[in-house]
């Protein structure tokens, strides 16, 4: 059967590839300590969980609005207008998703189009390292991606000087990951109104069509001192600026599903109509008896929230201060999300206990799963300077980050 070229050229997530490996061998019965999937450990908290279950024996089990229900689009739109001072949000700039993914995927394929014979693409502006699906959504939505490298020296953020000579008239999006997956760093509400000025001038003169993609799925997991600020509460630039979020994360409802995309002004209006139409093309609505559950979560779980950030908190400081402790190995202090990005590259060209050469950091981390059944994330597919890099999540108990940071520190030890 011939496959379409789109799915030909598709690359499958590298995240997902080797989290399935890992639980593939944890069926065999083989002990695996994971720290490969963006997942955190803890319970769903009660009180949403409550929710789903009375929304469900009170028969809410039928077709919704294909944008969302009214009163969990108001609870998205009053917490984006007071809690992010994001201005111009109402219910109606709101779409709710099945996950943070889909609504980045909606969106670009809002924004995006295939190239017309003999003209340019598209651009879509990524500071790199990234998250492995923005670079594989782009190009199915037509977009060209521009990378934008950063490095450990500015905590792998880009600089205001660095955008303005990226953007071009073809610059469509630019997308913004703060809290940083896979990276762990954040920007500062500094950095950020300066890299809004920047949008603001470009979108003035040379790239009248640029729009900020501003995915803040990991806002509420911060420790480093940063406090989190959202682009699109820049007044000048809000009409161009669609927030994405969801419940994964935050909540810890990974399984639920639940995102959501947001613009502001008459903008973000047409913005939101345009992914409600694709929606409705597509997966139609989120499940129905999740929204009251969603519903709670934004507006009654405030304590649940900060319990989890708290352990996150001492987790990060807890793998980062192991990670500094072993001889080749080198990373910045994670500031926001569950994710410790380590630079491995010190290590290439020196070979396993096994006999496994280290070649690059795909070549670390299958060695290290086969020789002591740790799974990390090798970053090749983040971009940039992720191929020297492995991803740790530490979404998971401190007694396995002793473990597995143990077991890192005799494979690390035992190469020549």
């Amino acid at each position: 059967m011939q496959l379409s070229r789109r799915v030909r050229a598709l690359k499958p997530s590298a995240t997902l590839a080797v989290a399935n490996k890992a639980k593939a061998l944890a069926a065999q019965g083989v002990e695996v300590l994971s720290f490969a999937a963006g997942e955190p450990d803890f319970d769903t908290p009660p009180p949403i969980v409550a929710a789903a279950i009375e929304s469900l024996r009170a028969g809410h089990t039928k077709y919704m609005p294909t944008a969302g229900d009214p009163a969990t689009r108001r609870a998205i739109a009053e917490k984006l207008s007071q809690e992010n001072a994001i201005p111009g949000v109402t219910p109606e700039h709101v779409v709710i998703t099945t996950g943070g993914k889909h609504a980045i995927y909606l969106v670009f394929q809002a924004l995006l189009d295939p190239p017309l014979p003999g003209e340019e693409p598209w651009d879509v502006l990524l500071p790199v390292p990234a998250w492995v699906s923005y670079d594989p959504i782009a190009r199915l939505s037509g977009g060209r991606v521009v990378e934008l490298p950063t490095s450990a020296k500015t905590d792998f953020k880009i600089t205001p000087e660095q955008l303005e000579q990226a953007i071009t008239p073809r610059s469509r999006l630019l997308v913004i990951n703060s809290p940083s997956n896979p990276c762990g760093t954040m920007y500062t509400p500094e950095e950020l109104t300066l890299i809004a000025a920047v949008v603001e001038r470009a979108a003035a003169s040379k790239a009248p069509d640029l729009v900020v993609v501003s995915d803040e799925i990991y806002e509420k997991i911060t420790f480093g001192g940063i406090p989190h600020f959202s682009i699109g509460a820049s007044p000048a630039i809000a009409d161009r600026v669609v927030t994405i979020n969801g419940m994964s994360k935050a909540y810890s409802m990974t399984g639920w599903r639940v995102g959501y995309l947001a613009g502001s002004g008459e903008a973000g209006l047409q913005v939101a109509k345009a992914c409600e139409k694709l929606q409705g093309q597509t997966t139609t609505n989120v499940t129905s008896f999740v929204y009251s559950a969603a519903t709670v979560a934004i507006t009654a779980c405030g304590g649940e929230v900060e319990q989890m950030r708290r352990a996150f908190a001492q987790r990060a400081s807890m793998i980062y201060d192991l990670a500094r402790s072993i001889t080749g190995l080198s990373c910045v202090k994670p500031t926001g999300a569950f994710y410790l990005f380590i630079d491995v590259s010190a290590l290439f060209g020196r070979t396993s206990a096994a006999g496994r050469r280290i070649g690059s950091a795909m070549d670390f981390a299958e060695a290290l799963l086969d020789e002591h059944r740790v799974a990390v994330v090798p970053g090749e597919d983040f971009g940039g300077c992720g191929a020297n890099h492995v991803r740790m999540s530490f979404a998971c108990s401190e007694e396995q980050i002793a473990e597995g940071m143990n077991r890192i520190a005799i494979f690390v030890r035992a190469l020549t």
